[in-house]
C-alpha cells in the first residue's frame, strides 16, 4: 500500500491487428493506465516518491504547475486527498479565473481538481513562464506558506526512480519498450532500468528540440534509446481526425482507450513504424500506457463544439 493507495499490478495485453500478423510483428501494452481514475499510469510513478519525500519533511501542502486540462493537475488533487495534503495548482491563463464557476463547468479536469481539494492560483501566460524563477518561488512561499514543490509535470529525480519500476523482470523479453514523452521522466526511468539487449523509444507529444536535453539530466546511458519526432501531430494538444478516428478503431479491434494528447500518438507512430517496415520481423515490443484518459472528455467537447467525430469513450 502507498498512500493509503492500493494499486492493481498493470498487466500485459497483447494486441492483434492484422499488420501485426503480416509483419511477425509482436505488439503488448503495459496497461498502467488501470493502477486509478485520476492518479494513473506515470502520474502515480512520478508523485510516489515525491510524496514519500513530502511526508518525511512533515511537510502538509503540494503545490504544482500545470495547464488547465493537465493531467498532472488532476493527478496530484486526487493523490494529496489520498494521502492527506492540502494541494495547490498554479494554472496557466489568469482569464480562467474571471468566471471560475462557468470555467469549473465546461473544464472537467479542474473540476476534478477542485473535487479533491485542491486550491487553484491563475497566473498569465507571461508570469507562468517564470515559474521555476527563485523570486516567483519566493513570492509562492510569502502567499502559501510551507509547501512541498512538484515541477510541472512531475518529473524530477524522485519521478524517475518511480518510473524506472515500471519494467519489471516479466518484460525481459521484450526488444523495444515504447513510451509517449511530455516532460522526459518516463522515458528517463525506462532507459534507466532496460535490459542491454533492450531499445527504448519515445515518442514526444510536443514539438521542439529540448526534450533530448531534459532527458540526458536524468539518464544513466546514452546508447539505448532515441526519440521519434515526426508524430506529435503539431504540437502539445494538437490533432488531427485522422488521429481520432485511430484511437477509435484502435478500440474498436482491441478494447484499449487511447488518449489524443499522448498514448494515441505513440500508438499511431508505432503503427505506422510496423507498417513502415521500421522493426525486423520476429521483434516483440512493449508499449506503456501512460493513463491520461480523464482529458477524453475535455477533448470530446471541444469536439463536440466543431461539430466533428467524438473519441469512443
Amino acid at each position: 500500500m502507498l498512500f493509503q493507495l492500493e494499486i492493481p499490478k498493470p498487466i500485459n495485453q497483447q494486441i492483434q491487428l492484422p499488420v501485426l500478423k503480416e509483419k511477425g510483428i509482436e505488439l503488448w501494452i503495459k496497461r498502467e493506465d488501470t493502477i486509478h481514475s485520476f492518479v494513473s499510469g506515470n502520474k502515480f510513478r512520478k508523485l510516489k516518491y515525491n510524496i514519500a519525500a513530502a511526508k518525511k519533511e512533515n511537510k502538509d501542502t503540494l503545490l504544482t504547475f500545470g495547464g488547465a486540462f493537465s493531467n498532472h493537475i488532476a493527478a496530484t488533487a486526487a493523490a494529496g486527498k489520498i494521502a492527506g495534503f492540502k494541494t495547490i495548482g498554479i494554472i496557466r491563463g489568469d482569464e480562467l479565473e474571471k468566471n471560475l464557476e462557468a470555467t469549473l463547468a465546461q473544464n472537467t479536469t479542474l473540476r476534478h481538481a477542485s473535487e479533491n481539494g485542491m486550491h487553484f492560483k491563475f497566473v498569465s501566460r507571461e508570469t507562468y513562464r517564470s515559474k521555476t524563477s527563485e523570486e516567483f518561488i519566493t513570492q509562492l512561499q510569502k502567499e502559501f506558506g510551507d509547501f512541498y514543490l512538484v515541477p510541472e509535470g512531475g518529473t524530477n529525480s524522485l519521478a524517475v526512480k518511480g518510473c524506472e519500476e515500471i519494467i519489471t523482470s516479466e518484460d525481459e523479453k521484450f526488444d523495444y519498450i515504447c513510451c509517449a514523452v511530455g516532460t522526459g521522466g518516463t522515458i528517463s526511468g525506462l532507459i534507466n532500468s532496460a535490459e542491454n539487449h533492450q531499445q527504448i523509444i519515445g515518442f514526444p507529444a510536443l514539438k521542439g528540440d529540448f526534450l533530448t536535453a531534459e532527458i540526458q539530466q536524468f539518464v544513466k546511458r546514452n546508447d539505448n534509446w532515441r526519440l521519434q519526432t515526426e508524430f506529435h501531430f503539431d504540437g502539445y494538444a494538437k490533432y488531427t481526425s485522422e488521429l481520432i478516428r485511430f484511437i477509435n478503431e484502435f478500440k474498436e479491434q482491441t478494447t484499449v482507450p487511447l488518449d489524443p494528447i499522448y498514448t494515441g500518438k505513440m500508438m499511431f507512430g508505432i503503427v505506422k513504424m510496423i507498417e513502415n517496415n521500421q522493426f525486423k520481423s520476429g521483434s516483440k515490443i512493449l508499449a506503456i500506457h501512460t493513463g491520461g484518459l480523464q482529458g477524453i472528455e475535455g477533448v470530446n467537447q471541444k469536439l463536440k463544439n466543431k461539430n466533428q467525430e467524438l473519441i469512443h469513450v
